[in-house]
């Protein structure tokens, strides 16, 4: 099974146009959709969702018409949204339970069975009782994975998973997404370019509403062998240096600037020859945009 999405456009009573003829198609397995904020992922994860209708375009998850039989697919999908809504003064056991009526699990045997599996698989078993009030940000994210997971969806939408968790949270959240990735199709929305790195073996990147790459992460990585350079800089010529090269990222290390360059050949002797990562592939694409020899298509 996989989700098809054709020219999918979408513009507000504001005029914002979130959406310019969005196509893509994700098989099963972790797809990262990465862009800065304002890009159009949300607006993305909230049309599949059967959240909002798009002005035109068609989105099909397998056999289903996703934007004519909103109930059909609301059956087979899982949604973790960037904001979670959940209610302080409850426990995670009572909520999961309630969730998992609304989902159609009408047998209180059979939700006691999946609540404790869910619970389980998410590590949450021992803050069962606890209420949700006083669950960290990690613990309510995972709590959330654990809703979406009710029903084995067929397809689990995550908006901004990692978002303001701390490192080790973040850890136990990116081992939890990977482990349920294998079954289902699972779109991870973010402009986390870590979060897709580590997860994903498509991705997409998106900016100002449109597509401007899809493919595998690390063929886009090889695409580039040869072609970054870095070199340590002063803050005084960063400014020359910018001017002069393609220079796609600036970091401080040791409280100088490392910048790294995008160049067919070595841009000047004073450069260093760089492996590539995601990073420089996320900043080439978003400084050039869409052209046939920058976006190679899985």
């Amino acid at each position: 099974m996989k989700l098809t999405i054709d020219d999918v456009s979408k513009t507000y009573p504001n005029g914002t146009q979130a959406l310019k003829d969005v196509s893509l198609t994700i098989p099963p397995g972790m797809f990262g959709l990465l862009g800065p904020n304002g890009a159009g992922k949300s607006t993305l994860m909230r049309t599949i969702a059967t959240l909002q209708e798009p002005d035109a375009g068609s989105v099909r998850l397998g056999d289903i018409d996703v934007l004519t039989e909103k109930q059909a697919l609301r059956k087979r999908l899982g949604y973790l949204p960037q904001e979670i809504g959940v209610y302080d003064n409850v426990t995670a056991e009572t909520l999961l339970d309630h969730f998992a009526t609304l989902k159609g699990i009408d047998g209180r045997d059979e939700r006691r069975r999946v609540v404790d599996a869910l619970l389980d698989r998410v590590n949450l078993t021992d803050a069962r009782d606890q209420e949700l009030g006083g669950y960290s940000g990690g613990m309510k994210r995972r709590f959330g994975i654990a809703v979406a997971l009710i029903g084995d969806p067929d397809l689990i939408i995550v908006d901004e998973p990692t978002a303001g968790l701390d490192p080790a949270e973040r850890v136990r959240f990116l081992n939890l997404l990977s482990e349920i990735g294998e079954d289902s199709v699972v779109l991870l929305s973010t402009h986390i370019v870590a979060d897709v790195r580590e997860l994903c073996t498509q991705m997409a990147i998106i900016r100002g509403g449109e597509i401007i790459f899809e493919g595998e992460p690390q063929a886009a990585i090889g695409d580039l062998e040869g072609q970054i350079w870095h070199k340590t800089v002063t803050k005084e010529t960063l400014p020359d240096h910018e001017d002069q090269f393609d220079v796609l990222s600036t970091k401080l290390v040791a409280g100088r600037p490392v910048i790294r360059v995008h160049s067919d050949g070595r841009p000047h002797s004073s450069f260093e020859p760089a492996d590539p990562d995601l990073e420089d592939v996320y900043f080439t694409r978003m400084k050039n945009g869409r052209s046939p020899e920058q976006v190679s298509v899985a």
